[in-house]
């Protein structure tokens, strides 16, 4: 009888060793099985949770007044939408609570991720100077977190963090509008448009190898939507053509175009750099040609403006009057800008999990289980 127990002693005993092992071999990384990847967030209004509410701005860079937030949060949260955001979404997939802005001030542990995003934001600092959170104090607002994060979790366990985390950006068409809202034909030489976006795309480039060299690996980015065919430009437009304005949707085909070109050199230059690249300018073009397919009645006027399409920036203005649609869901976009949160579901679902047609060359689902040989050898 002993003899057939010792065998199995022995064999437990040598299974324990084993993990131990793995555990020892991977003890940097052993937490991540209590924790979700974390998310960073980055970018302009498309992906602002309310960190312009605690800056000193114009309110025509901020959403923390109704009617937004009314269909989902029934209050306004500096969200510039009637509810939820693309990474509010994409956390709930991802199984993270709602990611909060970096400036609230009750927020002090960050092992989720934080939101740097800014209404009005670029890449560019000459982008709304002294009224947004530019790009690059995103950053530096980063930087602060990472350090947080080391003095909290030690060197180890941050490492791990930040190299498993996924880092979201929606940014650049600001650096577009602040020009032609100031001279409309700015943008009609080909040479200003080529220059233009190589300044844009090497800063957003000289970003992505900042955080890169802090230990991020795996990044998801927006490109631009069709800049010239928002109700903004429309109502600007209205008694020319067709109402949109062409130069400003070539620049942002120009855009996405070196974009495409950047990440793809980023991935052959530096090693394990991963991402997912959404084709937001198709994606919101398919829906504005083909509405009914995707559930809008309207895909011209914003639920929530004045003017012509309901384009003037007057959305919730104590000062002005402004229209509001009864059923948001019905429009493409909330105001004159920003698309509604039912074009943002959508959006996020394809990001998420889209094919590589959409979203590429990785998906954000794949992103986010992605993960070191360690973990899937505790796991299993």
């Amino acid at each position: 009888m002993e003899r057939a127990i010792f065998p199995e002693y022995l064999w437990a005993f040598s299974t324990l060793l084993f993990l131990a092992g793995i555990a020892s071999s991977c003890s940097d990384r052993y937490w991540l099985l209590q924790k979700p990847v974390a998310f960073f967030i980055f970018g302009d209004s498309i992906f602002d949770a309310g960190n312009n509410n605690y800056i000193n701005t114009s309110p025509r860079f901020q959403a923390n007044y109704w009617p937004y937030g009314e269909s989902f949060f029934n209050t306004s949260t500096g969200r510039a939408t009637n509810g939820r955001t693309i990474p509010d979404f994409i956390s709930d997939y991802a199984k993270l609570p709602l990611i909060p802005p970096y400036l609230q001030p009750d927020i002090h542990d960050y092992v989720y991720g934080v939101n740097f995003a800014s209404i009005g934001a670029g890449t560019l600092v000459e982008t709304h100077p002294g009224l947004v959170i530019d790009l690059k104090t995103q950053l530096s607002n980063f930087y602060k977190v990472e350090k947080q994060l080391r003095d909290k979790l030690g060197c180890e366990e941050a490492n791990t963090l930040l190299s498993t985390a996924v880092y979201l950006f929606s940014v650049g068409g600001n650096d577009y509008f602040a020009p032609f809202q100031k001279n409309t034909s700015f943008f009609e030489s080909e040479y200003i448009q080529k220059e233009y976006t190589s300044m844009v795309i090497g800063t957003l480039t000289n970003v992505i190898q900042e955080i890169y060299n802090k230990g991020g690996r795996k990044f998801g980015f927006l490109n631009l939507t069709p800049l010239g065919s928002l109700p903004y430009i429309k109502a600007l437009k209205a008694n020319k053509t067709d109402g949109c304005d062409k130069d400003l949707t070539e620049v942002a085909k120009l855009h996405n175009s070196a974009l495409s070109e950047a990440l793809q050199k980023l991935e052959s230059q530096v090693t394990g750099f991963k991402y997912a690249l959404h084709d937001f300018f198709t994606s919101v073009d398919e829906r504005s040609e083909n509405p009914s397919k995707y559930g809008f009645k309207e895909v011209n006027m914003a639920c929530c403006g004045s003017g012509p399409y309901r384009g003037y920036t007057r959305c919730g203005s104590v000062r002005k009057p402004y229209e509001l649609c009864e059923n948001p869901s019905d429009f493409l976009y909330f105001d004159p800008f920003h698309p509604t949160e039912k074009a943002y579901a959508q959006i996020a679902k394809l990001f998420w999990s889209g094919k590589s047609k959409i979203t590429g060359p990785y998906n954000l689902k794949y992103l986010f289980k992605l993960d070191n040989e360690c973990r899937t050898s505790l796991i299993s």
